[in-house]
């Protein structure tokens, strides 16, 4: 094949022949290094969503445009990917354009630069971005509720904003595109975006710290938050404690599990992890070293003079600890009189939002703080704290952290915080002193800084005794460690990992997506079925054959049924196996008149034509006897519940259950069961309203895997819709059509929606 003719009809052809994914496909074209151009076809753009764009929009004093470049880390972390060909970041550019010629103007200027903006009217910015986002998801997930505002107006504009991006998106996204979305900002918008583009690839991040579930609860809109978020793909995080939270967020609102940060939602695959968000390292380290940043430096410590300085950076916000820090220093300087006079703090406060009552009073709470610290301990010659209200360039900051002996940062929460990690990577001489609240994200990286609980402020007032007199061996031996960790996890290793992952995630998709078995294909397997010699069909029972009943004993077989099995049995060459989870007894009250085989119990019974039952050999069921009590338990404080208990296995039916109970009980069972199993050799299953216990040698897979073995087939047909049907199909061999029913995400080659098209099926098969 000539790889440099390709198209892209010839690519999906390939895809469904060899029945590969497209990034297996890419992974040979990458080794084909002649052929690198072709890449950005095949595998679609990046488009990166996020509330502001990398550029901010301003007017210059004469009225006009002017564009800022952010040197934030994200800005510079995803530099490198939206300027790439036709990627493009979205976004409001942070002003309300007067009218529709300067927001033409800017919007051209943008798109030059792979930009597309979201236009925000005052009252959106107003409503959405300063009222829902800060003032509600922010004080709730930085555990500041007392702050928090849960009005109806501010969660109207957020839904309708985050359409606006929505629609945005849309309009310049194909199927094969990847979207990374960013922030608390866009919970709402990756669940909106499914909804337009189904199979586009979406990856979501969270540059905030996410609550516990008892402080997320209060949100009164905590389902639809959660609902969006989850339409994408890959959900990350800074830490693991953060991706703990949602997940239990997820369990006890959706009512959906996860295994090891895998969970179903819609019939897709969602993964949830943690990615540590690093800083351009070799941007902080060059800063620190240029020519501009020692003059500076110089200059700075002429104006301060031989004395110890401790830094401290952060935007004026009550999660940052600003006042607490003041109190801790005041405590410093009164429990160690000796470092009066010889240590000072310069604080650096950005300013943020100061017209906003509660963010005025901190600022004003600061200012009285600084100035009753300064007028305490103040002489004419030295000055305690140097305030400063006012962002700085990056030259000043680097000298800034250059001239820290001692950096303070110490938030009440923070989701990473890269301040302390600017200060780490600015430390050429590899002196210097971090003091970390364990609050902050960035805490779990750099577990060679002191760290802190910044609520005990007797213990930070001690932190900094420690630190100002620390030797400089011990600075280096800790500050080596911290390097060489950011250098590694640097911001450009971050965005790999997570956009690695994104398409790691999706091939997964793609290769459990099965196709619909739509008229074409199911005339193929008709066809081959009444071609075949030797025909053999493995078919569940429940959800299969039969829907779902209330009543587990309800789901008998009705008459078609009875019908459309015995006449696939009595058809010649044409072996037909239940397999089901049903327990022996069951099966043979039920279907035992016609001629079939049936396997029972996920396995564990296997019976062919005019035969005895048999079962696996080494079986042990003593074990129901340390299980069964605590099933009892769930079923005692669960109205509604009840366990079935079959020969090797035991059973806790939910379907009778209050919603949302049913599914929270299971999730306590599956954990509390699992930790039994690990020493009794057991597994544990979940089912449709159902959790099973059984044997780990037993599964249907095996007990299907004997048929097929022993028998020269040419036609293969099995039809389930159980996650134990998993099973089934990965022991069939590749010619075998498989199809899972009510859901698209399996290993079988087909999926069908309802019980009523699998009957429909094999009444074609009995037709001649």
């Amino acid at each position: 094949m000539d790889w440099r003719n390709i198209s892209e009809p010839s690519l999906r052809d390939i895809m469904e022949r060899y029945r590969l994914s497209k990034c297996e496909i890419i992974k040979v074209l990458i080794c084909l290094e002649s052929h690198f151009w072709y890449l950005h076809d095949a595998m679609g753009r990046t488009i990166i969503v996020s509330n502001r764009l990398p550029v901010k929009v301003s007017r210059d004093k004469k009225g006009g445009l002017r564009y800022k470049p952010s040197e934030g880390g994200l800005a510079t972390g995803l530099g490198s990917i939206y300027r790439e060909g036709d990627n493009i970041w979205v976004g409001w550019p942070g002003i309300h354009f007067d009218n529709i010629t300067e927001e033409k103007e800017a919007s051209e200027k943008l798109r030059e630069e792979n930009m597309k903006p979201v236009t925000l009217t005052e009252q959106e910015i107003e409503l959405y971005y300063e009222g829902f986002s800060n003032e509600t998801l922010w004080p709730t997930f930085h555990y500041f509720t007392q702050y928090a505002l849960y009005k109806k107006s501010y969660w109207q504009a957020y839904e309708k904003v985050n359409q606006k991006f929505c629609d945005e998106v849309v309009a310049v996204a194909n199927t094969d595109d990847t979207i990374w979305l960013h922030d608390y900002q866009l919970f709402l918008l990756p669940g909106m975006i499914r909804e337009k583009l189904p199979n586009v690839s979406i990856g979501f991040f969270l540059h905030i710290p996410f609550p516990s579930f008892e402080v997320f609860r209060l949100l009164p809109w905590r389902r639809q938050l959660l609902d969006g978020v989850l339409g994408s793909d890959l959900i990350g995080f800074h830490t693991y404690d953060d991706m703990r939270h949602f997940l239990s967020a997820v369990s006890r609102i959706c009512f959906i599990s996860n295994q090891h940060g895998q969970l179903n939602k819609d019939g897709r695959t969602v993964e949830v992890d943690s990615f540590p968000m690093g800083i351009d390292y070799d941007k902080y380290a060059s800063s620190s070293a240029s020519p501009d940043t020692l003059s500076r430096e110089v200059k700075y410590r002429t104006s301060l003079g031989d004395q110890k300085l401790m830094l401290s950076i952060d935007r004026l916000d009550y999660s940052k600890g600003i006042p607490a820090r003041l109190q801790i220093f005041d405590l410093f300087l009164e429990k160690y009189p000796q470092y009066v006079g010889k240590v000072s703090l310069m604080m650096v406060v950005v300013p943020s939002r100061d017209s906003v009552d509660q963010y005025r009073d901190l600022k004003e709470e600061v200012d009285l703080l600084v100035g009753r610290i300064n007028g305490k301990y103040g002489s004419v010659n030295w000055t305690p704290i140097h305030y400063f209200y006012r962002s700085f360039p990056l030259n000043d900051l680097s000298a800034f952290y250059r001239m820290a002996d001692v950096a303070l940062v110490t938030p009440m929460r923070d989701g990473m915080n890269l301040v302390c990690k600017e200060y780490v990577a600015s430390r050429l001489d590899k002196r210097g002193v971090l003091i970390l609240s364990e609050m902050a994200g960035a805490s779990k990286e750099l577990s060679e800084a002191i760290i802190v609980n910044p609520n005990d402020k007797h213990q930070v007032r001690d932190a900094i005794k420690r630190a100002l007199e620390m030797t400089e061996e011990e600075q280096i031996r800790h500050m080596e460690i911290m390097q060489a960790t950011l250098k590694k996890y640097n911001i450009h290793h971050w965005v790999k990992l997570f956009m690695d992952r994104l398409v790691d995630v999706f091939d997964k998709q793609q290769k459990m997506t099965t196709k619909i078995l739509d008229d074409t294909a199911q005339q193929k397997l008709v066809e081959s079925f009444r071609k075949s010699n030797n025909k053999l069909l493995f078919l569940d029972y429940d959800g299969t054959l039969t829907a779902f009943t209330p009543n587990p004993r309800e789901a008998s077989p009705d008459e078609e049924l009875h019908e459309i099995l015995d006449l696939l049995a009595k058809k010649e060459n044409t072996e037909v196996v239940v397999i089901s989870g049903r327990d022996k007894n069951t099966l043979e009250e039920w279907l035992g008149q016609h001629n079939l085989e049936f396997v029972a119990e996920h396995g564990v019974w296997v019976k062919s034509k005019d035969q005895p039952w048999k079962t696996s050999d080494n079986l042990d069921n003593s074990w129901k006897e340390d299980i069964r009590p605590v099933l009892e338990i769930y079923v005692n404080k669960t109205p509604g519940s009840f366990i079935e208990e079959k020969d090797y296995s035991l059973v806790w039916h939910y379907r009778k259950v209050e919603t949302g109970l049913g599914e929270l009980r299971s999730r306590e069972i599956i954990s509390h069961l699992k930790y039994l199993a690990v020493n009794m050799n057991l597994q544990v299953l979940e089912g449709n309203m159902v959790v099973e216990i059984k044997n780990l040698e037993v599964n249907k897979g095996k007990a299907a895997a004997k048929w097929v073995s022993t028998n020269n087939l040419d036609f293969i047909l099995a039809i389930g819709d159980d996650a134990t049907d998993e099973d089934t199909f990965k022991a069939m061999p590749e010619h075998a059509y498989t199809i899972k029913v009510g859901d698209n995400r399996s290993a079988a080659r087909f999926s069908m929606k309802e019980p009523k098209a699998v009957r429909s099926l094999l009444k074609q098969l009995i037709e001649e």
